[in-house]
């Protein structure tokens, strides 16, 4: 394994490339450290404190806690992520972007232009959100702004959303001229950065008492076990398979191969736990501006982390995203469709109507066992916590994207290194790229 990695040095263009890419997210992390200017950063730190398992807190977890310091890079990616979601969800609605999405490479050069314009407008729009609700804050330590007024809203304004499109731009250097998957790194390395004040958290509750020695032993084969299952889960496909008859076009004779339909059990991501945390956090998040509301305590007291209605309806939502999702971003007729428009069929299933049922009525199947396992993950953080009294987030939206993200990097080196005729990291085998939502 030590050699395969040297051998990543030994390839000049491949060392250039992580070189690179490790540069870049250097910039993104010192400039998670500077601040918007006319913010209280010490007021707006303890406003958040208490707050990881509001809207805020979730936010503040793609942006690597670049929100509750209210740094430059405030936003993050989360706008561009915002408006390349919308634009998926428009492809399945509006006939023009379906046209668009069918155009190859065209088509795609032009999505990814009109999602850097909606980078830019949502960007605006939460900005100007962002500026008024730190004016709003009060805290034990003072105002958040000293100086509210419009003056304040628009340098917020400026400041965030260049930060936001810097980001962007860090994001497809990355993509282009590093290692790749640049928005997942990204969002990746603001996961990561966490990692070591977790670490020390638990170092603290041990010689504190609060957590024995015993337990951490049992808790970091949980981690290694989960970490397993999430690979399993994230590499799972179901391979419908499929046969071209021969065709001759001109003097030369094409098809005549059998291939296959890669379908993932977890075609959808992590996706679906993200709507369903912004859905299940709702009540905690009201309940800190809207104060003595019957009806929002109740709320709140129903939708309590680690309670068992809250698991239940938390893991029930996430089924519901991960079939609506799924069929937004799958359609079995276009895969039928395509299929009869080359000469392919399934073997044993008439070509058109009938096969896309056949693959409908198996990703409806194959997307069950996904689910669950999203909500699993999804409702283990909640157990560990307040169970089992661990001093740290394990699971949920992190897990799988940290994961995710470093499966999509491996297999990334590992093109490089077998394009050049090194051996991959894997003596049996490749590491399977995982599809990026």
């Amino acid at each position: 394994m030590f050699e395969r990695f040297q051998s990543i040095f030994r390839i000049p263009e491949l060392k250039r490339r992580i070189l690179f890419t490790i540069l870049l997210l250097v910039v993104y992390r010192l400039g998670g450290h500077v601040p918007s200017p006319g913010v209280n950063g010490t007021a707006l730190a303890a406003f958040f404190q208490g707050k990881e398992r509001t809207l805020f807190g979730l936010y503040d977890l793609f942006v690597g806690g670049n929100l509750k310091n209210c740094t430059i890079f405030a936003m993050g990616i989360m706008p561009y992520i915002n408006a390349s979601i919308i634009l998926q969800l428009l492809g399945s609605v509006v006939p023009y972007f379906q046209k668009l999405q069918k155009e190859g490479e065209e088509g795609r050069k032009k999505i990814t232009q009109y999602t850097r314009y909606g980078t830019v407008f949502l960007g605006m729009i939460q900005a100007y959100g962002i500026s008024l609700f730190v004016e709003s804050l009060r805290s034990e330590a003072g105002a958040v702004v000293a100086n509210p007024g419009m003056g304040f809203r628009l340098l917020t304004m400026i400041t965030l959303t260049c930060g936001t499109v810097f980001v962007m731009w860090l994001g497809e250097q990355i993509t282009d001229r590093g290692i790749g998957n640049g928005i997942s790194l990204i969002i990746f390395i603001g996961i990561v950065a966490r990692f070591p004040h977790d670490v020390l958290n638990t170092v603290r509750s041990v010689r504190g008492g609060a957590l024995e020695l015993f337990n951490v032993g049992w808790l970091l084969i949980l981690i290694v076990a989960v970490i397993a299952a999430v690979i399993i889960m994230t590499q799972g496909m179901r391979k419908i398979p499929v046969q071209y008859a021969k065709r001759v076009v001109g003097r030369k004779m094409y098809g005549g191969q059998n291939t296959h339909i890669p379908l993932r059990i977890n075609s959808a991501g992590v996706i679906p736990i993200i709507f369903a945390q912004s859905l299940i956090m709702f009540p905690g998040t009201l309940a800190t501006f809207v104060r003595e509301n019957a009806t929002v305590e109740k709320l709140t007291t129903l939708f309590v982390p680690g309670s068992w209605s809250y698991s239940i309806v938390y893991g029930l939502v996430i089924v519901f995203f991960t079939y609506f999702y799924t069929a937004i971003i799958l359609n079995p007729t276009d895969l039928a469709d395509n299929i009869q428009k080359y000469g392919g069929f399934v073997p044993g299933i008439r070509a058109g109507r009938k096969t896309a049922e056949y693959i409908d009525r198996v990703l409806m199947r194959i997307t069950l066992p996904g689910a669950i396992f999203l909500a699993l993950v999804a409702i283990l953080p909640d157990v560990l916590i307040h169970s089992f009294h661990v001093p740290f987030y394990f699971g949920g939206t992190s897990i799988l994207i940290v994961v995710g993200v470093a499966l999509d990097t491996l297999q990334q080196i590992e093109s490089h290194l077998l394009m050049r005729h090194y051996e991959g990291f894997m003596k049996k085998g490749q590491i399977k790229g995982r599809r990026f939502d």
